[in-house]
């Protein structure tokens, strides 16, 4: 797998990404914080800069994926990305420090046109024995940095400062830049109808995925999933205060434990990716997290929550790595973009529903409730799994 110039340049690549976006991210966040005393309506604005291009660009991102050709894409969004950062940094020390806001902006929306760009690279250039070993080893990465990156992001702010975190940043995606350069140049893909407008792409990829039994059937499963998860995200600190008794504090030590757990699921699902199938490995990791989700908001002792926490992160790698799988093998080359773009941001947009409503349940029931909930909503989106037959989920 890493003999293939492919998967080792992406990898390379994501790995800078990843520090600068968790750098740029943590850098704002506590640098707002500082400069707003804690003003929850700035610090809201952050997340919504953060997450709203999911929604406002994924699919728009995916549909000139489709249009442009991979690697320059990819190449163009992370050289942008680090000038709008060079601006930002310009405006910042202007006194224009809203100008943080609305660079985290342009930087994520720039990664969605990147993101599936990268999904087509993998398309064409990995053997398909090898694509779900792939997709573990890209959940793996994000995996290290949800334990690693907050504490780098922080350590940097705080050592460093605001200016040098910006600079840090915009070297770190120039970097992931040249990277990407030293591709092979991109494959001119034959476009039947080079004169199709925008529009009629888009609703075609629309279609095709309305179409298409497998693909409607994981995004449906992850739209379930995504809102199950969003019920439960805003009730850690309950689990913690309520349920085991402990000051907030705590909170970090089972995130922590998790995402640990998370990255050494992620390294074995990579030994496992050869012997099992992707819909195998997402319907068990869906039983396992509806299980386990029930069993955190019911444990009242401190030990068995974190048996479960760990449990839940070892097979969260085959859930993402599955569905990404599935997704590459059940999409033609020609609508890999729009694909990935219709389908990726339902799981997140889906939690921010549930996350939205997690509170006014906990209000109505109970903590136990929204958690028993959370799970049995997941064990639906398995029965729809359970319902796509191997031969059009992939092998």
């Amino acid at each position: 797998m890493f003999s293939n110039r492919y998967v080792r340049t992406i990898i390379c690549s994501r790995m800078l990404l990843q520090l600068g976006i968790w750098i740029r991210n943590y850098a704002v966040l506590l640098y707002v914080t500082d400069l707003t005393n804690n003003n929850p309506v700035y610090v809201s604005l952050i997340s919504v800069a953060e997450f709203s291009p999911i929604f406002l660009f994924a699919l728009i991102g995916g549909t000139l994926a489709d249009r442009w050709q991979p690697k320059r894409t990819m190449v163009g969004s992370d050289v942008l990305s680090a000038l709008s950062v060079v601006a930002v940094l310009l405006a910042l020390m202007n006194g224009g420090w809203l100008a943080l806001l609305i660079g985290s902006f342009v930087s994520a929306s720039l990664s969605q046109f990147s993101q599936p760009s990268g999904m087509k690279l993998y398309k064409r250039h990995v053997p398909a024995e090898q694509l779900q070993s792939v997709m573990a080893l890209s959940q793996t990465l994000v995996a290290i940095f949800m334990v690693l990156g907050p504490v780098i992001g922080t350590i940097v702010f705080l050592k460093l400062g605001i200016h040098i975190s910006l600079i840090l940043t915009a070297v770190l995606f120039l970097g992931s830049s040249i990277i990407l350069a030293t591709l092979p140049r991109d494959t001119v893909d034959p476009r039947p109808d080079a004169s199709t407008s925008f529009g009629k792409e888009l609703t075609a990829g629309l279609r095709y995925v309305r179409s298409n039994t497998a693909l409607r059937t994981l995004s449906f499963s992850f739209a379930i999933v995504g809102f199950a998860s969003g019920l439960t995200q805003p009730l850690q600190i309950f689990i913690v205060v309520e349920q085991l008794g402990q000051d907030t504090g705590f909170l970090q030590w089972l995130v922590m434990t998790n995402g640990a757990a998370m990255l050494i699921g992620g390294i074995a699902i990579m030994g496992l990716a050869k012997k099992a199938k992707p819909r195998q490995l997402f319907i068990g990791g869906l039983l396992i997290t509806a299980f386990c989700t029930v069993g955190i908001g019911a444990s009242t002792m401190i030990w068995l929550t974190i048996l479960l926490l760990v449990i839940s992160g070892l097979v969260y790698p085959s859930i993402q790595g599955g569905i990404q799988t599935l997704i590459v093998q059940n999409t033609e080359m020609a609508f890999m973009g729009r694909v990935s773009g219709a389908i990726m941001p339902v799981f997140m947009g889906m939690m921010v529903i549930g996350m939205s409503l997690s509170g006014y349940l906990k209000h109505a029931f109970s903590l136990m409730a929204v958690y028993a909930l959370s799970g049995v909503i997941i064990m639906a989106g398995t029965a729809l799994m359970l319902r796509l037959g191997s031969k059009a989920a992939g092998k």
